[in-house]
């Protein structure tokens, strides 16, 4: 493990792809369970939660989710964020921070068709992050979008689709014994090229 940090690759993705094969295996649930964390400008607040990353590519990570939600709308009002993934059978964490962008139409159809049925009507029942008074609204919502849609396929709402995060920044953590942990750290300069170096634990 030491000879990644004392030779890291040239660019991170080769290094986050061999990690999170390893955790696919090694974790119980959820391998791809990352972070988010993002910028409310009303209150000048942080906020963060879970998503799961569906596709990493050189272009970024990216995760799908409601544009209207609440981290939707903080995306939208300041395109920048972080995530951290945190593999704890592994004792490893990765964490990233970039700008954030939208998924094209084209791609965002794509996943939302890979969805079961009942995620695909969930979409549609589900204001994300709104107020609900009763559960009873949610699943009463439920039931009349399965009705409207039955016999046909469901199409992806226009207000779901996909944010990707387009990392600067990239720092993998490995458990070290005595608290002597490994951090390294990639960072994308003005070249689209990648530097790195060590950090103290």
């Amino acid at each position: 493990m030491s000879d990644i940090f004392a030779n890291p690759p040239a660019a991170p993705l080769a290094l986050f792809g061999v990690w999170l094969g390893e955790a696919r295996t090694a974790e119980p649930n959820d391998a791809e369970a990352m972070a988010l964390a993002t910028y409310n400008p009303d209150d000048m607040l942080p906020n963060i939660r879970m998503v799961l990353l569906k596709t990493y590519d050189e272009r970024g990570f990216t995760f799908h989710t409601n544009l209207e939600s609440q981290k939707g709308l903080e995306i939208a009002a300041h395109p920048y964020g972080a995530a951290c993934f945190h593999w704890k059978s592994l004792r490893r964490q990765v964490r990233l921070r970039g700008r954030m962008e939208s998924v094209d139409a084209a791609e965002a159809d794509a996943y939302f068709a890979t969805r079961s049925r009942q995620s695909r009507v969930g979409a549609w029942a589900s204001q994300q992050s709104r107020p609900l008074t009763h559960y009873s609204d949610l699943q009463t919502a439920a039931t009349t979008h399965t009705q409207n849609f039955e016999g046909e396929e469901v199409p992806r709402p226009p207000y779901w689709g996909g944010c990707r995060l387009v990392v600067s920044e990239v720092e993998f953590w490995q458990d070290g014994a005595h608290r002597l942990h490994h951090r390294l750290v990639y960072k994308r300069t003005d070249n689209n090229e990648w530097q790195t170096h060590l950090l103290y634990p």
